[in-house]
């Protein structure tokens, strides 16, 4: 309950803030980049070494392909189907498809399972998600849009200077690797403050103004997100048969919300952006209930 407390609180701090102007416009940047560089690479490095290399661990890489490539298969369709513009269709292939599985999903899953959750959620999130948006995200912001480039050099040096990247192939090759106690405190100092921090970030970009003629796709992104990418995640496990801690991570990180980054890339690549902020902030906040409801399904 204290967990769940904090997000709420967080978030209404981080989004009062900004309606009150009391932090600079940059504020939001500043924080996010000190979860980037310093706070999740920390929490990568304490927590990936603990990892069983073991089917178990590829439970959430191959869940959170399968979601993110149906999602986005779907959004085509019903694009089609809907007739939505050209930025319509790229901002929904953005905030659609990419999930907010690190800052938020930490906070949330972690309130339900505890801190053993914390390597699926890193393996979903940096092996899944992250290579998404440097690849997926930047070849969908420059095919909608004609402001942006994309070439193999630019993923491929954006994917390997990423540090939460850099810090998880580290992890990755110190599995099984005892820290000392001196490492481990420090590590657990800088990952400590992912949780209050990032939901504080989330807060200041909390944005829910929507106009009329965007309810459509509003709603096509946010039923897609929030409750046919977990149906997903929930088919392929009854499918193979899984039923364990990966599985239920996954099932809850396909529920997560639009990644907040997703959307501002499609705000400045000029797709739809106010339909954009409005699927991220309705979202996250929406999420909160959602969330619950398919780790009650995923645990039966």
């Amino acid at each position: 309950m204290e967990n769940f407390i904090l997000i709420i609180l967080a978030m209404s701090i981080g989004y009062t803030i900004n309606r009150l102007n009391i932090f600079s416009k940059d504020a939001p940047l500043i924080l996010n980049q000190f979860l980037i560089y310093i706070s999740l690479p920390a929490m990568i490095l304490l927590q990936i070494p603990k990892l069983d290399i073991s089917i178990e661990a590829i439970i959430p890489i191959i869940i959170s392909w399968s979601v993110m490539i149906l999602s986005a298969l779907l959004i085509l369709f019903l694009s089609k189907i809907f007739d939505f513009t050209k930025e319509v269709t790229g901002c929904l292939m953005l905030v659609t498809v990419l999930g907010n599985t690190s800052f938020i999903g930490i906070p949330i899953i972690t309130s339900y399972i505890g801190e053993e959750a914390i390597p699926y959620i890193l393996v979903y999130d940096q092996l899944g998600n992250f290579i998404a948006l440097a690849t997926y995200g930047t070849f969908i912001a420059s095919f909608y849009s004609s402001n942006t480039k994309v070439t193999f050099r630019l993923v491929t040096f954006k994917v390997l200077t990423f540090p939460p990247f850099i810090a998880l192939i580290v992890g990755l090759l110190l599995i099984g690797t005892e820290f000392n106690q001196v490492t481990i405190k420090v590590l657990s100092a800088f990952s400590n403050t992912i949780v209050p921090l990032a939901l504080v970030a989330v807060g200041l970009q909390l944005q829910l103004k929507l106009l009329k003629e965007e309810i459509k796709p509003f709603s096509v992104a946010l039923i897609i997100k929030l409750l046919i990418a977990p149906l997903i995640a929930i088919i392929i496990c009854q499918i193979f048969g899984w039923h364990n801690t990966a599985s239920i991570v996954s099932i809850m990180e396909a529920a997560m919300p639009t990644m907040i980054t997703a959307g501002a890339i499609a705000s400045m690549a000029g797709l739809a952006p106010k339909l954009s902020s409005a699927i991220v902030g309705y979202g996250t906040i929406i999420s909160l209930f959602t969330t619950g409801i398919f780790y009650f399904i995923a645990s039966i």
